[in-house]
């Protein structure tokens, strides 16, 4: 029997889920599915500058995990980068510890500790068409806790 793969940390969803090269249509784009734990292994070894060990306890996997996870996600994005290809982040195995909120009127994105409710608005344009950017990655898991599982697409 296969042990049950762990849950990655992922500390906050992803601002932007898709990324294409510029002046090719989408139809004629192929594409290259990162999935959110390695986003969020190259935030933390490539954008915050962690070492891996440090980057691994964040994430809550081993080091040898984080990196498989980190070359893995590099390779992805070198094979999009170097093939023309788009970039889709989605997927994978994980826990949300913090929220995003997108303004559906105006584009806005910001942090939240808690889902949208009724009575929250966009700050930027007091918009009440909001997105809870989290539970569309994770599939819609109901609830306005802080912690969200990811699940295998």
């Amino acid at each position: 029997m296969v042990k049950p793969r762990k849950k990655r940390n992922v500390l906050y969803p992803p601002r932007i889920l898709y990324f294409k090269p510029q002046g090719i249509p989408v139809k004629n784009l192929s594409s290259v599915t990162l999935t959110v734990d390695e986003y969020e292994a190259i935030r933390l070894a490539d954008h915050k500058k962690l070492k891996q060990e440090d980057a691994a306890k964040k994430m809550n996997i081993s080091r040898p995990t984080f990196t498989r996870l980190i070359n893995s996600a590099r390779k992805k994005t070198a094979e999009a980068i170097i093939d023309g290809k788009a970039i889709k982040i989605e997927g994978g195995s994980f826990i949300f510890l913090k929220n995003r909120i997108r303004c559906l009127r105006c584009g806005n994105v910001w942090d939240a500790k808690i889902a949208p409710a009724s009575n929250l608005t966009c700050p930027n344009c007091y918009g009440n068409k909001l997105e809870d950017v989290g539970n569309k990655l994770s599939r819609g898991i109901p609830g306005g806790s802080r912690r969200r599982r990811g699940r295998n697409w």
